[in-house]
């Protein structure tokens, strides 16, 4: 039976859940507040862009509840943090490349500070831990 992992494990999976599903819902509610909040600039098509915006804070929140089902089980639960962690390292780096060519404003990577990099450390350390239990797990009970 694997160890039970360490407690900081769950609440940081917990908090960052409770974030996206509140970052989430507020992409959803207020999808042009967010949009300029978020340093972007004002949308052309403000029929088209709120439903963008809307659609993901749909995705963030999504994955606010996964993050939460997650923290039961860390380790068992490793491929939504690595899915978590992708997005977390691709969205700051897409944003960037956007600042960097002039289509969005530096002021957007404020954002990336509590959407995206203070979790990078949590969530790696996480993973870490989880490959070390299924190594241990593998050596305490070898397949067939």
């Amino acid at each position: 039976m694997p160890r039970r992992a360490p407690k900081w494990m769950y609440f940081v999976l917990i908090l960052a859940g409770v974030y996206n599903l509140a970052w989430g819902a507020w992409a959803v509610l207020f999808p042009t507040l967010s949009f300029a909040n978020s340093g972007m600039r004002d949308p052309d098509k403000p029929l088209y862009y709120p439903q963008l915006w809307q659609c993901i804070g749909m995705i963030v929140g999504v994955y606010g509840v996964a993050y939460i089902l997650a923290a039961r089980d860390p380790a068992r639960h490793w491929p939504v943090i690595l899915v978590g962690l992708l997005g977390k390292l691709f969205g700051p780096v897409g944003l960037a490349f956007g600042v960097a060519t002039g289509q969005a404003r530096p002021e957007g990577l404020i954002t990336c500070l509590t959407n995206d990099l203070i979790w990078w450390v949590p969530f790696v350390l996480i993973l870490w831990y989880a490959y070390r239990e299924s190594h241990v797990s593998e050596a305490t009970h070898p397949s067939p």
